[in-house]
């Protein structure tokens, strides 16, 4: 599958070491793109246009619930 093929999945969560793990298990068939926070993950998704997001809730700068209210 070429990189044009592959959908694009944003992960959000504040801990490296979750990132990391899901990154691991997705990144053969999507392009995965990261965020440590909501804002930053409003700035990568409006950028990026991903097909899915997973975003952690209980996050540092911005939650989870008022990033999704935001995008």
């Amino acid at each position: 599958m070429s990189q044009i093929d592959k959908r694009k999945i944003l992960i959000v969560d504040d801990e490296p070491n979750v990132r990391q793990l899901v990154r691991r298990m997705l990144n053969r068939k999507f392009i995965v793109l990261e965020a440590e926070d909501g804002r930053q993950a409003i700035d990568i998704a409006c950028t990026q246009k991903p097909d899915l997001i997973l975003m952690d809730i209980k996050m540092p700068k911005m939650d989870g619930y008022t990033s999704c209210y935001v995008i």
